[in-house]
Order: structure tokens, then C-alpha cells, then sequence
């Protein structure tokens, strides 16, 4: 089965992350809350890719990003997600690609994905062990 990259970012402020409500328009995950991301293009690196999708997603630039973990979705294809954190962007954050974002306490139990919940997860453990924050 071929696999999918692709990249996966948590932007955190004061105590909560920005979540997605994806389109219905969507064919993988449609209608569902989760980490905003995208597919890493063929040729780019996961910082590249990073960069772009921020900006195609959410409009913002990461002023600092930290490497979370990588995680494999299966949807409609095989996804491996590579998580990052963002806790400082520049720019004013918009939605162009989702129905909506919005900002909810850092909580597994706010995305509908297995590997979002994981990922919430991690970082909730790497928070409280020092290793971010």
C-alpha cells in the first residue's frame, strides 16, 4: 500500500490549539474536527511542506516549530502525519481551506481522528514533562 505524507501542525496559545472543521467537499475526512495539515508534494521536505501549508491553510508563517512525533492515518489512503508544534506564528490567522478554525482547550477528546488524539496526547505528556512549554 503506498503511503501518503504529509504534515500535520499544532498551534498553541494559552492553553488551547487551533482545530479545523473540515469541508464536506473533502475526500479524505470530511466533516470532522481535527489538526489542520496537508500532503507533503513530491519533492518537498517536511519543513518546506510545513511552510507552505501553514501559509495555504491558516495564512500564518512559524516564528519557532517543534517536531512532535509521526503517526500513520488510515483514511481513504494510507497517511503518515507528521505532527509539529507551532506555539509563535506571524501574521493573522485566517481559514482558507476548512469550514472553520477555532481555538479549543488541549484535550484529546476535542478531534475525531485516532492519530489527532495521539498527537494531543503527546504533546499533553511532553508539556508536563518540561520537554515543551
Amino acid at each position: 500500500m503506498e503511503v501518503f505524507e504529509c504534515v500535520s501542525f499544532l498551534l498553541v496559545k494559552n492553553g488551547q490549539m487551533l482545530l479545523e472543521k473540515r469541508s464536506a467537499a473533502k475526500t479524505h475526512d470530511p466533516n470532522i474536527v481535527a489538526i489542520p495539515g496537508g500532503h507533503i508534494e513530491l519533492g518537498e521536505n517536511q519543513t518546506d511542506a510545513l511552510l507552505r501549508e501553514l501559509d495555504e491553510e491558516l495564512a500564518v508563517s512559524p516564528q519557532k516549530s517543534v517536531y512532535l512525533c509521526s503517526l500513520y492515518h488510515p483514511t481513504g489512503e494510507l497517511q503518515l502525519l507528521h505532527y509539529y508544534v507551532i506555539p509563535q506564528w506571524s501574521g493573522d490567522i485566517a481559514c482558507h481551506e476548512a469550514d472553520e478554525v477555532f481555538w479549543a482547550d488541549i484535550d484529546p477528546n476535542a478531534v475525531e481522528t485516532d492519530a489527532d488524539k495521539l498527537a494531543v496526547m503527546e504533546y499533553q505528556r511532553l508539556y508536563a514533562s518540561g520537554v515543551l512549554g
